[in-house]
């Protein structure tokens, strides 16, 4: 999402660019840590100064703090006024239909917003503020409802609490993808962080947006629903400190569901994140205060919203059997998606007389099973780049088909036609109803999962990940790539397949083993992702990993 770019002789240098920039930073607590910086050794000032976090398809991400290599309300203005001045360049219409903005509860959240609406409107752009902290898929949904040319979402998403981000959409209601960052990216860089000229907070193009847009959002819910006959069975939820909670409770009650039982101490917005220390449904604990909810209250699923409300994390009860008294247990992103689909297949279907047009969308490194699971109902398929904007720019790219359901093994799941970007308050809500259903039917969730495997086969999937510096992350792959093995685990290699636009190397192990191996974008790691069909990949993933060491 960020990265630095290289600044060599940084020297005095970095001590000028930041005696400037402690003379038009606007916030003390910036202003102290300036100062401390620049009274500090002169490698602590070179890491905020040695380059600026560079603009990518997700935007920006960092740690809060001072200087252009963090997130602070010099970099979020410079930023604000590149992305005004790229759609000025682009969109003629622009300053009329507008930029919309929401923010979360994360540390400065809401003065990034606003120095965003009053950037817009210093440069004559309509600015369409929200006046409340807001849900990513809330705002994501009103770009298309107001008709705004452009979307910005002040958060982090499920980062470390210490970390901000400042996400951008454009008026379809994704996010951008290239070459558009690198043209942000761009204007972005020919702005001066320090001279962006502002205007008054009260300036008659800044618009508040009230709660009209959420409950705008939330009329649409119901229509997620496929089975709104059958009732709904308990449900535990928690919102992780985010700014899901309300909105998705109110989600349920629209749905015709009953409130689900929520994690009080997570339910409130918490931009300190108090109870998880990495507030992300994928790490082991972030949810434990839900399962032990989930158990109390005899809940039939758990789902847990990460703390922008984009993606959910979804558990479930385990049968007890001989010798075991049961429990719960976390899904896979990829099971999770599973569920959705044989839900959303079974009970959607070809318009009356026309061949069937439903179109469903994964990504490379996500479960090849959606394919299957697609073909065995006539409906298509389609494998895209990692990254929801991948999945919503596919669909773009088809207009003859009805898109029913997108999803990414990283908990992002789309089962509405809009927002066109992950979803996790109207995911919550369809598997609510899938556990309902299931119930309904006088089986599990994890009854679901086996039968699922019966028709389709056990798939079975795995992840590694070899931490190392971004740049000899790049180069291992690339020598493997060149040089791949001939065999893993006594398994003879059967074809190999590179995806140059996601550095992506596939290896096929026969019709049952799928291995893959990538250099991460935002992490200096290198991601290996197995899946095998009635056979457990994580043996082979430790044997491939260490060839890249």
């Amino acid at each position: 999402m960020s990265a630095a770019e290289s600044a060599p002789g940084v020297g005095a240098a970095a001590r000028s660019v930041a005696e400037r920039w402690l003379a038009a930073e606007p916030d003390d607590d910036m202003r102290a840590e300036l100062r401390d910086l620049l009274a500090g050794p002169p490698d602590a000032l070179a890491a905020r100064f040695a380059g600026r976090l560079q603009f990518g398809t997700a935007g920006l991400r960092a740690a809060v703090g001072a200087g252009p290599l963090r997130m602070n309300r010099l970099v979020v203005r410079q930023t604000a006024a590149g992305l005004v001045d790229h759609l000025l360049a682009t969109q003629p219409d622009v300053a009329s239909r507008g930029v919309i903005i929401g923010y979360d509860a994360r540390r400065k959240s809401d003065v990034f917003a606003l120095d965003t609406a009053r950037v817009c409107a210093a440069r004559g752009v309509r600015a369409l503020l929200f006046d409340q902290q807001v849900p990513t898929p809330v705002l994501a949904w009103n770009i298309t409802a107001t008709g705004a040319a452009a979307g910005v979402m002040v958060t982090a998403s499920h980062n470390p609490p210490a970390d901000n981000g400042y996400k951008v959409y454009l008026g379809t209601g994704s996010q951008i993808v290239p070459p558009t960052d690198s043209d942000i990216s761009e204007a972005i860089a020919a702005v001066d962080p320090c001279t962006v000229e502002l205007a008054a907070p009260d300036h008659p193009l800044i618009e508040p947006i009230g709660n009209a847009a959420v409950e705008a959002y939330l009329a649409a819910v119901p229509a997620v629903r496929l089975r709104p006959e059958v009732s709904g069975v308990p449900v535990a939820y928690t919102a992780m400190h985010g700014v899901g909670g309300a909105t998705a409770v109110a989600a349920f009650e629209r749905a015709g569901f009953p409130a689900p039982a929520v994690v009080g101490e997570q339910q409130r917005p918490d931009g300190s994140f108090p109870t998880v220390s990495f507030p992300n449904p994928e790490e082991p604990g972030a949810m434990d205060l839900l399962l032990a909810l989930a158990a109390q209250s005899g809940a039939a699923v758990a789902l847990a919203n990460d703390p922008d409300a984009d993606r959910l994390g979804v558990a479930i009860p385990t049968p007890a059997d001989e010798g075991s008294a049961g429990g719960w247990r976390r899904l896979g992103g990829d099971e999770i998606g599973w569920l959705f689909a044989d839900h959303i297949l079974r009970h959607t279907a070809p318009r009356a007389g026309a061949a069937d047009d439903r179109l469903v969308v994964t990504t490379l490194v996500s479960s090849s099973l959606l394919a299957t699971m697609a073909a065995a109902h006539g409906a298509t398929c389609r494998e895209t780049y990692t990254g929801f904007k991948w999945i919503a720019h596919t669909v773009l790219a088809h207009p003859e088909l009805r898109f029913v359901f997108g999803y990414e093994q990283a908990l992002g799941y789309l089962v509405a036609a809009r927002p066109l970007d992950k979803d996790g308050i109207t995911a919550a809500v369809l598997m609510a109803e899938i556990a309902a259903v299931a119930a309904a039917e006088g089986v599990g969730l994890q009854q679901r999962l086996d039968d699922i495997a019966s028709r389709y086969g056990r798939h079975v999937v795995a992840e590694r990940a070899v931490h190392m510096p971004a740049v000899e992350g790049v180069a291992a792959v690339e020598r493997l790539r060149q040089q791949p093995p001939m065999a893993l685990g006594g398994r003879a290699i059967s074809e190999v397949k590179w995806f140059d636009e996601a550095g992506l190397l596939r290896l096929f192990l026969g019709p049952e083993v799928r291995l893959q191996v990538r250099p991460s974008g935002t992490e200096p790691k290198v991601k290996l992702y197995g899946e095998g069909i009635g056979i457990d990949p994580a043996a082979l993933l430790d044997e491939l990993a260490g060839l890249l060491v």
